[in-house]
């Protein structure tokens, strides 16, 4: 059931110095420099301290600047004197100092680095935790976490050596990638002479790939991303699952044996597993019955405290299964997925637009209704005028009319628009495409998309051969490709990319591909003559996600690797699925 790696697979790096690195730093810039000996956490609420000192550790957001100076100035009206430290992770902004200096408080604080960007959640995963990288840059087009990835990137490099190959897609990905190369030019002595632990870096934009993250996601840790929320590697199972009165937070890697094994799996499988692990484990607890005295002792000395650990994970598993099948029997989880597979494969688009309409008069939820209309949109390349008005007007009425900015925000991102008016001879341009040469159609292509920016989706799905043909049912307890992350529909879009350019070790034959995805000038090869590479090392692949990864995509490449021989790190501004990607899209919160 799980992805056991073959044989020959590369060891994955040790990512614990990471934490001990921003362990020891953080330990030193609070005690040795700041001399703080108590944490507090900042909420909504005044601090209420009898210190001399208040240290502030915070993310460089304005909110968090307003706060401080909203304490500081009530501490000048009561006229009481203290000392204030800020401490910036990962990083310092001018623009925070700046409103420090606005609110008249600039010269009361003093201001610190804590440089904590990697934070590894799982042996291969790494996050940023950087949520709001989505919306600062690929919406306001803010660029001030281009340095944050290009010194992350610089960091691991000085850990486990040079990067011989780096390929990279998007217009986030190749700025990241030129400030990282002239971090490692500055400090060129760090990395030299070193081998190279990790051979190849793929650096890709959320844009570049908006479908699979807007699909729902049926792998298993997916759904509990999608119904639980998964935040910082752990998730809160609430008393529906843990079958008390209590809430439980859990951690959920590689260390949990349970989850380790169905995490990959698509959800159709993983009540049979669940239900086969519960037998094996209650025929280990049966064991004991013939026992003699020395066998028990030793069976309660080195077994049982493990079967214990494993029957409350079991236990937790099979609620959380519980639970998301009773929500997704309730929101009919089947028709859903079934509208979703119409739009990917571009069939019965009718049916699917009333069914979004129907969804929204229903008022089912205000972030699920535009999810399907952005899904809608992007794989039609834009929806026609009057769909487009049609839908943006049932979706105000039905949801208010503060929902009217979002729209904007979406249309400018490029995930929900209108079709310009030569968009309409789509058709025409497929048939002419037929007659001509792929580089004749290529042309008559650029001509139509000089009118509006378009996804392109039809043609990219067409190329990169992501609607799998299969005879017959396909089949999950035994898949053969990546679409099995989404029922055997579709192949991740993202993924297959990596796949590809893996392959040729270059862009080279994915020219048209390129072009489809307005990335011309966008797609990048660095490979350095590097002769310390080893076999191992060339098989080992960092995958850095720009705007955020899916826990779907994470597993669609964990099956890649375990087919060609490859084992696959992920370095991700932060986890994302379909409602956190509308979330920060939305101006209206919840």
């Amino acid at each position: 059931m799980a992805f056991p790696h073959r044989p020959d697979a590369p060891e994955l790096p040790d990512f614990s110095m990471l934490k001990r690195l921003a362990r020891d730093q953080l330990i030193y810039l609070l005690e040795q420099q700041h001399e703080v000996d108590k944490l507090y956490k900042v909420e909504n609420k005044p601090a209420f301290s009898s210190s001399e000192q208040l240290c502030f550790l915070v993310r460089p957001r304005i909110k968090n600047m307003r706060y401080i100076a909203n304490l500081v100035n009530a501490d000048k009206m009561a006229g009481r004197t203290r000392k204030y430290k800020v401490i910036f992770s990962p990083q310092k902004f001018y623009a925070c100092e700046m409103v420090l200096e606005e609110e008249g408080i600039y010269g009361d604080v003093s201001c610190d680095e804590w440089a904590f960007s990697l934070l590894p959640l799982d042996v291969d995963l790494l996050s940023m935790e950087l949520p709001e990288f989505f919306r600062d840059y690929f919406l306001e087009g803010d660029q001030c976490w281009i340095n944050t990835v290009a010194q992350a990137l610089h960091l691991l490099s000085t850990l486990y050596g040079p990067f011989p190959n780096c390929y990279g897609i998007g217009r986030c990905a190749k700025m990241s990638h030129e400030l990282w190369r002239k971090l490692e030019e500055e400090e060129d002595g760090e990395t030299k002479g070193r081998r190279p632990e990790i051979g190849h870096v793929f650096l890709l934009d959320r844009d570049v790939d908006f479908v699979t993250a807007l699909c729902s996601q049926v792998v298993y840790e997916g759904l509990v991303d999608d119904t639980f929320r998964v935040k910082c590697g752990s998730v809160d199972f609430g008393p529906e699952v843990t079958s008390s009165d209590k809430s439980l937070k859990v951690l959920l890697n590689a260390e949990d044996k349970v989850f380790n094994e169905i995490r990959n799996e698509h959800f159709s499988n993983v009540f049979g597993f669940l239900s086969q692990k519960a037998r094996n484990l209650q025929a280990q607890y049966d064991r004991r019955r013939g026992m003699d005295i020395k066998q028990m002792k030793n069976f309660v000395s080195q077994e049982l405290k493990g079967l214990k650990q494993e029957h409350r994970l079991l236990s937790l598993h099979i609620g959380a299964c519980e639970s998301i099948m009773k929500k997704k029997t309730k929101q009919d989880f089947q028709e859903l997925i079934k509208t979703e597979h119409a739009l990917l494969e571009g069939f019965s688009i009718r049916e699917s637009t009333n069914y979004i309409e129907e969804h929204i008069d229903r008022q089912v939820s205000p972030i699920e209704s535009l999810r399907l209309m952005c899904l809608l949109s992007i794989t039609e390349n834009g929806l026609i005028p009057k769909d487009y008005r049609s839908l943006k007007t049932q979706y105000l009425q039905s949801y208010g009319p503060e929902h009217l900015l979002t729209f904007s925000n979406l249309r400018r991102a490029g995930l929900l628009t209108e079709q310009a008016p030569g968009d309409t001879l789509t058709a025409v341009e497929s048939k002419v495409s037929k007659l001509v040469t792929d580089k004749a159609a290529g042309k008559i292509t650029d001509a139509f998309s000089s009118l509006a920016k378009r996804s392109n989706f039809r043609a990219i799905s067409k190329k990169l051969n992501l609607i799998p043909r299969v005879d017959g049912e396909y089949d999950l307890k035994v898949p053969r490709d990546m679409a099995y992350v989404f029922s055997g529909a579709y192949v991740p879009l993202s993924c297959r990319i990596i796949e590809q350019v893996l392959e040729r070790q270059s862009w080279q034959g994915l020219d048209e591909v390129v072009r489809l995805l307005n990335c011309s000038e966008l797609a990048f090869t660095d490979m350095t003559k590097e002769d310390k590479a080893s076999s191992e090392s060339l098989r080992l692949i960092l995958v850095v996600f720009l705007g955020g990864c899916t826990f779907s995509e994470i597993s669609a490449l964990r099956f890649l690797g375990r087919e060609k021989g490859y084992r696959f790190i992920f370095l991700t501004t932060a986890v994302t699925n379909s409602v956190r990607l509308m979330e920060a899209m939305s101006e209206v919160k919840a």
